[in-house]
């Protein structure tokens, strides 16, 4: 697991570096982040009050970066995550995540989730599906999700199952059903914010989420 984290690490540096020197001319950096009330992670609470920052290169469909999630009510860091995807012009996306749970741990096993992920986008309606290859912090290892999502003219709904640390007993259950949208907060006519709103019920934990989004 160390040599399979430091050679995602090596692999994503070199990576971002050749597409930044080679490709600049056509591709751009960008930065942002999100102010969340709380932390939901498909239909699970993984923090609270917590800012959200992302680096990324994009050229064309090829895209890769940098995520990450720190929880302001305790000034802690909680989540470093790269990833890297392609998006294809028929809708189809691949990709690959690393999830980091520890940052003072890099290169320890049971820190780091590494996930498969594959999309479809066609018109308004959305399909994806991820799969985690090991066990690490919380994951039991095969883990599973799949969502729908369709964007309709001023809202979103969207309907996610999963096993694995996903759900109570790691069955493939329900875990995520939700509504959400979005209104721009304009101050002048140069300068708005997005503000998000959603609503999140996991039917397997029982829990329903209220979830407002600042994005910066």
């Amino acid at each position: 697991m160390k040599k399979f984290s430091i050679l995602f690490v090596i692999v994503f540096l070199l990576a971002g570096t050749f597409s930044s020197k080679a490709q600049d001319s056509k591709g751009a950096w960008t930065a942002g982040a999100d102010l969340v009330n709380s932390y939901i992670w498909r239909g699970s609470q993984a923090g609270l009050f917590s800012i959200q920052p992302t680096v990324k290169y994009v050229d064309g469909g090829f895209s890769i970066g940098a995520w990450g999630s720190g929880d302001l009510t305790t000034g802690a860091p909680q989540e470093a995550d790269l990833f890297a995807s392609y998006a294809f012009k028929s809708g189809l996306s691949l990709g690959v995540t690393d999830y980091h749970y520890n940052s003072s741990m890099l290169f320890a096993k049971k820190v780091h989730a590494f996930e498969a992920n594959l999309g479809y986008a066609v018109g308004k309606f959305s399909l994806s599906g991820n799969y985690i290859f090991n066990s690490a912090s919380g994951s039991v290892g095969d883990d599973k999700y799949f969502e729908a999502g369709y964007q309709f003219s001023t809202v979103k709904l969207f309907v996610g199952a999963g096993d694995g640390w996903y759900t109570n007993d790691a069955s493939f259950q329900v875990c995520n059903i939700g509504i959400s949208t979005t209104k721009n907060l304009k101050f002048s006519e140069s300068f708005s914010i997005p503000l998000t709103g959603s609503i999140i019920v996991n039917p397997n934990k029982e829990q329903i989420f209220y979830v407002v989004a600042i994005s910066l």
